[in-house]
């Protein structure tokens, strides 16, 4: 893994307009991601971690400080940087196929000026779009629509979707947040192999301490919002490929695990009081 700094957040800060007046949500944000890393933002709700994420995928602009990718300005969206959110947000009329073409189509398609490469004709779109269904093993679901397959095949889709536009950096909002233990569990043990594979640079946010621990390079623990900030950073020195079952007492991951959970319930412990 390179140790460049492919991602660098330098003093961001985001406050926003409400009715109420200014809301700060981010404050003295500095952070850095080397090429291939997997990053976790992990904290409480309310902690800012979705806007931070939105604040890489270019989604939104920092009141203040920069962002940078490959050392360039984050100003806006890119097809470098492809994001998977919680909702899977796919076109209910279009099939799982057709869901994902439509992305590959507007990045590599004829009149695609994003990426500065040739345009690829139909034969070559559709080839990435079946590449990248059978890298989320779904093949045989191709031609189904959204509302004929599972919530968990509705987020391989979108996963797909993300990867068949070959992205640098892959960003990912809770992408497994509204699926059951089991489905999560096999999503998370596929995303592992599937950055293997593409060496992608993910950054994700998280609300699960055990998801964090076996997913991740590095760890970022955040303060609990208004104005929230980096609390800490830990590093995860497991070797991969990872495998759930083997690291379920395994010391270090233990001690990583205990780490996350001190800081999220002691250090910024908080009872959620009801709305």
């Amino acid at each position: 893994m390179s140790s460049l700094k492919y991602i660098d957040i330098q003093g961001v800060a985001q406050t926003f307009k409400t009715k109420k007046g200014l809301f700060p949500a981010l404050r003295d944000i500095n952070l850095t991601v080397a090429k291939g890393e997997f990053v976790a933002l992990i904290g409480h709700s309310g902690c800012g971690k979705s806007t931070l994420l939105n604040l890489i995928a270019g989604l939104t602009t920092p009141t203040q400080g920069t962002l940078l990718c490959a050392n360039r300005e984050i100003a806006g969206p890119g097809p470098e940087r492809a994001v998977v959110f919680q909702n899977h947000s796919l076109l209910p009329w279009l099939t799982c196929f057709e869901n994902v073409y439509l992305g590959v189509e507007r990045v590599f398609g004829a009149g695609a000026k994003s990426t500065g490469a040739p345009s690829e004709n139909k034969a070559q779109l559709k080839a990435r779009t079946d590449a990248a269904l059978a890298m989320v093993g779904l093949t045989a679901a191709a031609q189904k629509r959204p509302g004929e397959v599972s919530g968990g095949m509705k987020q391989r889709v979108g996963i797909a979707r993300a990867l068949a536009m070959e992205p640098k950096v892959l960003l990912m909002d809770e992408p497994f947040g509204a699926l059951d233990a089991l489905t999560r569990a096999k999503l998370q043990d596929e995303l592992l192999e599937i950055v293997a594979k593409t060496q992608a640079t993910v950054v994700m946010v998280t609300h699960d301490v055990d998801e964090a621990v076996l997913l991740s390079d590095k760890i970022v623990m955040m303060t609990n919002g208004p104005a929230a900030t980096i609390g800490e950073v830990l590093h995860v020195d497991l070797p991969r490929p990872r495998s759930r079952v083997e690291l379920a007492d395994n010391a270090a991951y233990l001690g990583y695990r205990k780490a996350v959970i001190d800081f999220l319930y002691t250090r910024q412990g908080h009872v959620e009081k009801a709305a």
